[in-house]
């Protein structure tokens, strides 16, 4: 008898969740998440024909620079304020890799400040980014083996 009930509560809670939840208009989010996204790989895109041209600079030169300049924009905007106020307006937009990523890394970093530098800021800063950069490292690990084993053998 208790596993109906149990059911039945289950249903009326989403019932009612969904008569008071707002409608999520999809249209327009898609919309501005694709503007807002294509935007800031706009940005990206100019940032890097700047230095090509501005300063010569070419292959994984260009790309680590143009990176920097990226993650330290995606940083300050997260600092200031105004990158939390692109992600209510843009959605998914507003998390393009290398922005989106830097917004991962300093979000929690500034939310945790006030309980110190090394318990707050220090530890707290890659609560969210900190399992991507584990990933990433253990695979190129893991990648950098397999190639070394392989020459050695060939």
């Amino acid at each position: 008898m208790q596993g109906n009930e149990n059911i039945n509560f289950n249903k009326n809670y989403i019932d009612y969740i969904s008569s008071i939840a707002p409608k999520t208009k999809e249209t327009r989010s898609l919309l501005r998440a694709f503007w807002v996204g294509g935007t800031i790989c706009c940005i990206g895109q100019f940032i890097r024909f700047a230095f090509e041209t501005w300063l010569g600079l070419s292959g994984d030169e260009l790309a680590a620079y143009v990176s920097v300049v990226l993650i330290f924009l995606g940083g300050l905007l997260t600092g200031l304020g105004v990158y939390d106020r692109i992600g209510k307006y843009a959605g998914g937009g507003s998390i393009v890799p290398i922005t989106g990523f830097a917004n991962s890394v300093v979000s929690p970093a500034m939310e945790f400040k006030s309980e110190g530098f090394i318990y707050g800021t220090a530890s707290k800063m890659f609560i969210i980014a900190g399992p991507i950069i584990v990933f990433g490292v253990a695979s190129s690990v893991l990648i950098g083996l397999s190639y070394y084993i392989y020459f050695l053998v060939v």
